[in-house]
């Protein structure tokens, strides 16, 4: 597991028709914010802000097919060739991280096919690779700097 500490959060919250919206500087745009978002916008500016990945090159929640099934990922961390190279699946904070939640990102690996792969429910982070002369994800102590 790694360990994140998160920037003090500023955000800019607005409510809107009984809705508390949550301004995504990444997308320019609000949305609501849900206790899945909460872990998004925060795990997005530890990535920017404390780990300096540019904000340019990452993809937010974007429509993805597997098989005839959409589905969205939550975030996805471009290299400078535009290719993906972190895929991020975020759960809100009461959510365990299991078995299921890797599945899920591996499956959305099959799509985007990343070199790292993350999950995190704010509380707990897992990053890992999968080593193919060794045929086996390597979880890592720490997200890794950006290349």
């Amino acid at each position: 597991m790694i360990a994140i500490s998160f920037p003090p959060p500023d955000f800019k919250i607005i409510k809107e028709d009984s809705k508390e919206l949550i301004f995504d500087r990444y997308r320019k745009k609000y949305v609501v914010l849900t206790p899945e978002e909460w872990v998004r916008q925060n795990f997005l500016n530890y990535l920017v802000q404390v780990l300096q990945y540019p904000a340019s090159l990452i993809g937010i929640e974007k429509e993805i097919f597997l098989g005839e099934m959409k589905k969205r990922y939550d975030i996805v961390i471009y290299n400078r060739a535009m290719q993906p190279w972190m895929l991020v699946e975020c759960k809100e904070m009461n959510v365990p991280l299991t078995e299921q939640t890797m599945q899920q990102v591996i499956r959305y690996n099959m799509v985007i096919p990343a070199t790292y792969l993350v999950i995190t429910n704010g509380t707990n982070t897992f990053c890992g690779n999968y080593v193919g002369n060794e045929r086996k994800w390597r979880f890592l102590s720490a997200l890794p700097a950006f290349e």
